[in-house]
């Protein structure tokens, strides 16, 4: 699918074909509009095709006048267990004479903010600033997917007192998995804003270097946020992991001495039950009296050395 948008009265727009200035958003385009979008404006169809690869990182290229920029996205999706998966996905970035054209497999919040207006204050003929305001939208979508990791961990470690199943665990074992994800891309993607930074790739007027300053500033607190999260997230489980497993510790070691309470009983009724001829002190009340003295003096011996 190919869309086209174009910045008017400091806000995007929708337009119906190819312009100068214009953003042309690629998602996951099919080999036809491939050709078509190369042709007219004179690009390697390669370039276009980077951000269809799931496993691409990030990078720079630049061949003749076209700069390739590919970062990763944040984007989350529900399971359906009803948990939250949170990925990254790769967005390609191309810079040319008179256009910027992003490529991406689905669609993510990040162009999905862009394209619905959302974002006020962008001219897409400066491409340059229109390019970092994706990077400077893109960290703080990655801000957001950390602090609902952070609440959603919050809620399972709230339930994980009172279960013991493992459906809790698997679900923060996603949302650890998610923070590795993130914190590899923001590493990734940090790197590359750092080769933007030199202003040897992209020319930078003044307002562009600190607007890709901040940008920098934001995936560097992205970074943090998700290594301590991580770390948190990595300790609570370790530490949930015990407590469930020493729950289920004190049950097994409560059903067993009910079961060596209970055994006791059955021996002596057991005992009496034979057909034993002169047995001592036969009366019907003997069993039951011996029984529950036995049992009592054995419940306090388990009591007594703390095994119940």
């Amino acid at each position: 699918m190919i869309t086209y948008f174009k910045s008017e009265n400091n806000q995007i727009c929708s337009i119906p074909a190819l312009e100068p200035g214009c953003w042309v958003n690629m998602i996951h385009p099919d080999e036809e509009e491939i050709a078509s979008v190369s042709q007219a404006l004179e690009l390697d169809p390669a370039f276009l095709r980077a951000a269809l690869d799931e496993e691409e990182t990030s990078r720079i290229e630049v061949e003749d006048d076209v700069t390739l920029l590919i970062v990763d996205i944040p984007y989350s999706e529900e399971q359906k267990d009803g948990g939250m998966l949170f990925s990254t996905l790769p967005l390609a970035i191309l810079v040319t004479k008179q256009n910027v054209v992003t490529v991406s497999l689905e669609e993510t919040s990040v162009v999905r903010d862009f394209a619905g207006g959302l974002v006020k204050n962008v001219n897409t003929a400066m491409k340059t600033r229109f390019t970092l305001n994706l990077m400077l939208r893109a960290a703080g979508k990655y801000l957001f997917h950390l602090r609902q990791i952070e609440k959603i961990s919050s809620k399972i470690e709230g339930e994980l007192y009172k279960s013991l199943k493992n459906k809790e665990l698997i679900q923060l074992l996603t949302l650890e998995k998610s923070l590795v994800y993130f914190t590899t891309s923001l590493k990734s993607t940090e790197t590359t804003l750092e080769k933007l930074l030199r202003g040897r790739i992209l020319k930078l007027y003044e307002e562009d270097q600190d607007l890709l300053e901040d940008v920098i500033i934001e995936f560097k607190q992205a970074i943090e946020m998700a290594d301590i999260y991580s770390n948190i997230l990595s300790g609570t489980m370790d530490a949930f992991a015990s407590v469930i497993s020493n729950n289920l510790n004190i049950i097994m070691k409560v059903l067993t001495v009910i079961t060596i309470l209970m055994t006791i009983p059955n021996i002596v009724f057991s005992f009496y039950g034979m057909n034993v001829q002169d047995m001592p002190l036969p009366h019907t009340w003997f069993p039951v009296t011996l029984s529950i003295a036995i049992t009592g003096l054995t419940w306090l011996v388990l009591k007594k050395k703390n095994l119940y």
